[in-house]
C-alpha cells in the first residue's frame, strides 16, 4: 500500500434485504438527478432573463457546465475507487447542493458560473452508484440494479422535462423553481447519510493528479472549441488550432498514463477487445441520445406552410410527442436485465442498436406522417433504453473491481463527447443545407441527420458483435 493511501476499514457485508433497500435509495437519488438535469435545460432561457444575460453568455454558461462535467466525472470516479464510493458520492451530492443554491441566489454571471461548475458533478453520481452496486451485489442483482438506475435516470429526465414548465407557470418565478431543485438535492444528501453502505473493495494506488490535469485540460480545450465553433464560425483558425492543442495534450496524457503504475485511467484495459468496442458504441450512442433529439424536436416544431415539412405542434403537443421515446426508454431499461438474462448481454446490445437504426431509418421514411413519425420515434426510444442500461453494465463487468467507477466514468465521458461533437456537426449541417433564399434548414438536412444516426447505430451493432461473448 502506498504511504499516502489511508488505511482501509473493514466493512461488514450487507444482508440481501438491506442491499435491496440501498438500491432503492440510489434509485431515488438518480431519479432526482434526472429530474434536475431535465428541468435545468428547460429553465435555461428563464435563468438567462433572470440575470439579464445575453444569449451568447448563457450559451457559455451551458458550455462551462459541460466542461466541468467532463473534468469531474473521471476524477470523482477514480477517487471513489480509491477512497470509497459512498464517501465520494456524498461529496458530489454536497457540491451539487451548494451549486444549486448558488444558482438560485445568483444575481451576477460569476456566481451563476460557479454554481453551474459545481452542478457539473451531477454526471458523476451514476458511475459511483454503479460501482457501489457492483461491490455490494452479486452478478445477477448488480445487472438488475444498474437497469433500475438507468431507468430512474430516464424517468427523472422525462419528468423534469414535462413538469418543470407547469411548475414554473404555477409559481410564476424561476427562482422558486430553482429552490425546488435545491430541496430535492438536499433530500438526496440526507439519503446518502442514511442506510447507504460503503464499498468494501478499494484500490491501493495513489491518485494520479498529473493525469487528471492533462486529461482535464485536453477535454476543456476540445469542448470549448466545439461549443464556440458556431459563434466564431467553423472557418475561424482558432477552432482547428484549439482542436490540435487538445489532441496534442491528449496524446501526452496517453503516453504519461501508459508509463504510470497508478494511472487515472488504465489505457491498456479500456483499449482491449472486451471494452473498446463498447466505448466506440457509447460515442455513437451519445449522438442519438444527446444530439439527435434536439433536431427531431425542431422538425416537429417546424411550420409546413413556411418550410414544406414538419407539423407545427403546440407546446403541449410537442411535449407529448417528444416524450414518447423517453417513455419507451424508461420501459425497456427496466426490463434490460431480464432480456440480457434470456439472450445474453451482447445480443441485447446488438438488438438495442438495431432498434435505434430501425427507428431513425423510420423517421426518414415516415417524416410526412405524424403517427408513423411517433411510431418510429418510439422504436428508437426502446432501443435507447436497452443501450442505456446495457452499456454501463457490460463496461463495468469488463473492468477490474478496483476501477469500477473510473471505467464507467470513461463511458460517461465518451458518450457525452459524442453528443457534443454531433451537436456541433448537426448544427453546421442544418446551417449548410437550407431552403432557397432562407436560413431555414431543408428537409434534406433532417434526413441527413437521421440517416447518420441510423448508419451509426448499424456500425455500433456490428462493433458489439466483435466484443468477446460472455463467459
Amino acid at each position: 500500500m502506498n504511504a499516502d493511501q489511508p488505511a482501509i476499514p473493514t466493512i461488514a457485508p450487507a444482508s440481501a434485504s438491506s442491499v435491496r433497500a440501498v438500491v432503492g435509495l440510489l434509485v431515488c437519488v438518480e431519479l432526482v438527478s434526472g429530474f434536475v438535469q431535465g428541468g435545468t435545460v428547460l429553465l435555461t432561457p428563464a435563468v438567462r432573463d433572470m440575470i439579464h444575460l445575453s444569449t451568447a453568455q448563457i450559451q457559455w454558461v451551458v458550455a462551462v457546465q459541460f466542461m466541468a462535467t467532463a473534468v469531474s466525472v473521471p476524477v470523482l470516479g477514480r477517487l471513489g475507487d480509491l477512497y470509497g464510493h459512498r464517501r465520494i458520492l456524498r461529496i458530489a451530492l454536497a457540491c451539487i447542493a451548494i451549486g444549486a443554491t448558488l444558482v438560485a441566489l445568483a444575481h451576477t454571471l460569476p456566481v451563476l458560473l460557479i454554481g453551474r461548475v459545481l452542478g457539473g458533478t451531477t454526471a458523476a453520481l451514476l458511475p459511483l452508484e454503479i460501482a457501489l452496486c457492483r461491490d455490494r451485489l452479486n452478478h445477477k442483482e448488480n445487472r438488475r440494479a444498474v437497469a433500475l438506475l438507468a431507468a430512474a435516470l430516464a424517468l427523472g429526465s422525462l419528468l423534469g422535462t414535462l413538469l418543470t414548465g407547469p411548475i414554473y407557470h404555477f409559481m410564476g418565478d424561476v427562482r422558486y423553481v430553482l429552490w425546488v431543485f435545491v430541496a430535492l438535492v438536499a433530500a438526496c444528501v440526507l439519503i446518502s447519510w442514511t442506510a447507504v453502505p460503503e464499498s468494501g473493495k478499494r484500490s491501493t494506488d495513489a491518485m494520479d493528479w498529473p493525469g487528471a490535469v492533462l486529461l482535464g485540460g485536453a477535454l476543456v480545450i476540445f469542448l470549448a472549441a466545439v461549443s464556440k465553433g458556431r459563434s466564431l464560425g467553423w472557418g475561424s483558425p482558432l477552432i482547428p488550432a484549439a482542436v490540435l492543442v487538445a489532441l496534442a495534450l491528449f496524446g501526452v496524457w496517453v503516453r504519461v498514463e501508459r508509463r504510470r503504475p497508478d494511472p487515472l485511467i488504465d489505457i491498456r484495459a479500456v483499449a482491449n477487445r472486451a471494452v473498446a468496442p463498447h466505448l466506440v458504441s457509447a460515442f455513437i450512442f451519445g449522438v442519438s441520445l444527446l444530439a439527435a433529439p434536439i433536431v427531431s424536436i425542431a422538425y416537429l416544431d417546424s411550420a409546413p406552410e413556411k418550410t414544406g415539412y414538419g407539423f407545427h405542434l403546440e407546446a403541449w403537443q410537442l411535449s407529448i410527442w417528444a416524450g414518447i421515446p423517453h417513455v419507451l426508454a424508461f420501459a425497456t431499461s427496466t426490463i434490460a436485465a431480464t432480456v440480457a438474462g434470456r439472450i445474453g448481454m451482447r445480443r441485447m446490445l446488438c438488438l438495442a442498436f438495431v432498434l435505434i437504426a430501425i427507428g431513425y431509418g423510420g423517421l426518414m421514411v415516415a417524416h410526412a406522417s405524424l403517427p408513423l413519425f411517433g411510431l418510429a420515434y418510439a422504436i428508437a426510444g426502446a432501443g435507447a433504453g436497452l443501450a442505456l442500461a446495457g452499456l454501463p453494465t457490460v463496461i463495468v463487468e469488463s473492468s477490474a473491481t478496483d476501477r469500477s467507477a473510473g471505467t464507467v466514468a470513461v463511458y460517461n465521458n465518451v458518450y457525452t463527447i459524442g453528443g457534443s461533437v454531433a451537436s456541433a456537426g448537426f448544427s453546421a449541417l442544418l446551417g449548410a443545407l437550407v431552403l432557397p433564399h432562407t436560413a431555414l434548414p431543408s428537409v434534406t438536412a433532417y434526413l441527413a441527420v437521421w440517416g447518420l444516426c441510423a448508419a451509426g447505430a448499424v456500425i455500433a451493432a456490428v462493433l458489439t458483435l466483435t466484443a468477446p461473448a460472455e463467459r
